[in-house]
């Protein structure tokens, strides 16, 4: 683990003038919808100017910072985390001290983090409790969504407490963990329909908790009780068939929805599906820097440890394809944000589960991670530009949450959570030298372009060229207002959606294509039973992750009138056959997947 400097507990007086002003000079500016030179003056945690050199005069006793061939990135917000998490007869060993010192030195500003309730437990008093850990803790600036893990009338009345007082707008429903979580789809209509009515934002984690329930069962009765038997449990259709549903009751209750984590391909068409169905309405979906970065090749019949380390809900896929698929979606505005799903558990943790998978901790490192994952994967393999780079890392959570452009832009008034990014240095991932407090990372060994020289949150530079400074208790709550215009103004008619302009395009016939046809097969998964029983063959042995070879990157500006993306289905003997067509890849390049 890293030997980082012993965490500050407070901004020291000696500090914070020099922290107060800080000047960037010579760096190129990338907002989500345009790139551009210009400096950057910072004063009391605020970005007070953004322009030319020559129209500022820059006081006294103020850090200068030279970014040229640098650039200037909005820090990362990170929707989906989970620090000091109670799961499974064990706690998160990422703290909120941990988990945003390790989200800061990889270029994230700000966590939403999830409250989850045990069943019966008052969501208020669980918000306080979730507060009381991370307020004395935080490195950085955090949000809160709230889980409602049980349903009833103090439930839809704490909600409204939660909306209106205490700064929360998103809160996440579950149709797995069956006895534990899991929401029947009647109380999932009743939900939907009360955050609707507070225009709030529902989120789902979408497994079929039934069907899991019952391959848990079979597996287990068979002696199927390793690591292994947790993703055999779950199969992508088991997702897939909850995202299709889940979108469907989302839209009866014209209640948007956000689909927390998708990990398949089949997951990933379903929501794409339902996106162009709704006209770009209602549906917003993430995937995760473990789906995009890696996939259940790299840790099958490795041990139980290796393999216990890698579980987490939905499952890492065992096709090699998914993580480029994945990112596909994310260039194309069919998944809109990545998140790491942070909750790390050390190797005693995991091995709870010796035995019975269903006993393992679930839950990953990635909260550090995924900013240069994302470039790597996305700008460098030359499938994202840096706009949609930072808008899949930033921008669209500051506004699908409420809380743009105080955050995910670089502009005057916003705050002064900044990154200067160097996209051509590398680094190698390890967990010798990450900053989690967790024992394992699974990208390790992996090299990736893109990493921070600077790091500031709210003005006050807390990592600089790889020595990470952050100050205990820094960070503050941000609330995140009701009705976010992101959301809402396209809901309620007042803005055109992005896809709904795109199907009128169509019927003009003046679709423009992003990229070359690509013609995906999604194969049939036969039922666990059926395995079971012995007429299907047992998973085929995977093979060792490596980092795969990368092409150059991509400089450039994103062009959003040269963008659409189309989904066409075909029935065949084998199910659904799900096609993916677009044309005219960025740079006009033509190979591999172009």
């Amino acid at each position: 683990m890293s030997t980082s400097p012993k965490p500050v507990k407070k901004v020291p007086i000696h500090l914070q003038s020099a922290a107060n002003r800080v000047y960037i000079k010579n760096g190129e500016i990338v907002n989500h919808d345009k790139s551009f030179k210009a400096d950057v003056y910072i004063e009391d945690g605020i970005i007070k100017f953004v322009g030319p050199a020559s129209e500022i005069t820059i006081p006294g006793g103020v850090r200068t910072i030279d970014a040229s061939g640098l650039m200037i990135i909005p820090g990362g917000i990170d929707p989906h985390t989970h620090m000091q998490l109670p799961f499974g007869g064990a706690v998160a060993v990422d703290d909120f001290y941990h988990g945003t010192k390790a989200a800061v030195a990889g270029g994230t500003t700000m966590i939403i983090d999830f409250v989850l309730p045990n069943k019966h437990e008052s969501m208020i008093e669980a918000y306080d409790k979730w507060r009381s850990w991370a307020d004395p803790k935080v490195c950085c600036d955090y949000g809160l969504h709230v889980g409602i893990t049980w349903w009833s009338k103090s439930v839809s009345e704490e909600i409204g407490i939660l909306c209106k007082e205490l700064g929360v707008n998103s809160f996440k429903t579950f149709m797995a963990y069956k006895g534990l979580y899991q929401l029947n789809d009647s109380d999932l209509l009743d939900v939907f329909e009360r955050i609707r009515h507070l225009n709030g934002v529902a989120m789902v984690h979408a497994e079929n908790g039934d069907i899991i329930a019952k391959n848990t069962q079979r597996l287990l009765a068979e002696g199927i009780n390793g690591p292994e038997g947790h993703e055999l449990s779950r199969p992508e259709e088991v997702e897939a068939e909850a995202v299709h549903r889940a979108c469907v009751l989302a839209h009866q209750a014209a209640c948007p929805l956000y689909v927390v984590h998708v990990m398949s391909k089949s997951a990933g068409i379903e929501l794409a599906r339902a996106r162009q169905r709704y006209r770009g309405r209602y549906i917003m979906g993430e995937t995760l820097a473990a789906a995009l970065g890696t996939d259940a090749t790299c840790c099958q019949h490795l041990g139980f440890d290796h393999e216990a380390a890698h579980v987490l809900s939905p499952p890492l896929r065992p096709d090699k394809t998914t993580p480029e698929f994945l990112m596909k979606l994310l260039a194309n505005d069919d998944l809109q944000l990545t998140g790491s799903d942070n909750c790390t558990f050390n190797k005693e943790h995991k091995a709870l589960g010796k035995g019975d998978f269903t006993k393992i901790p679930n839950g990953v490192n990635g909260v550090e991670d995924r900013m240069s994952l994302v470039w790597e994967k996305g700008v460098h393999a030359g499938l994202l530009d840096p706009c949609r780079f930072v808008a899949v890392t930033s921008t669209n959570a500051a506004k699908i949450f409420n809380i743009y452009p105080q955050k995910g832009r670089i502009a005057v008034g916003s705050d002064a959570d900044i990154v200067i990014w160097n996209p051509n240095a590398t680094r190698t991932i390890s967990k010798d030298t990450h900053h989690h407090a967790c024992d394992f990372n699974i990208f390790e060994g992996m090299t990736v372009h893109g990493i921070c020289e600077y790091v500031l949150v709210r003005g006050r530079i807390c990592a600089e060229r790889g020595n990470v400074r952050v100050a205990e208790g820094f960070g503050r709550f941000i609330p995140t207002p009701v009705r976010p215009p992101f959301v809402y103004d396209i809901i309620e008619g007042k803005v055109q959606s992005q896809p709904e302009e795109q199907h009128e395009e169509k019927q003009n016939g003046n679709v423009a294509k992003r990229f070359a046809e690509l013609d995906i097969q999604i194969p049939v998964q036969e039922p666990i039973s059926a395995m079971l029983a012995g007429n299907l063959a047992m998973p085929a042995e995977g093979s060792l992750c490596s980092t795969p070879s990368v092409r150059g990157r991509v400089d450039g500006k994103r062009d959003l009138q040269e963008s659409s993306f189309s989904i066409s289905e075909e029935l065949d003997r084998s199910g659904v056959r799900a096609c993916i067509k677009v044309k005219n890849p960025p740079g006009g390049k033509s190979s591999g997947f172009w």
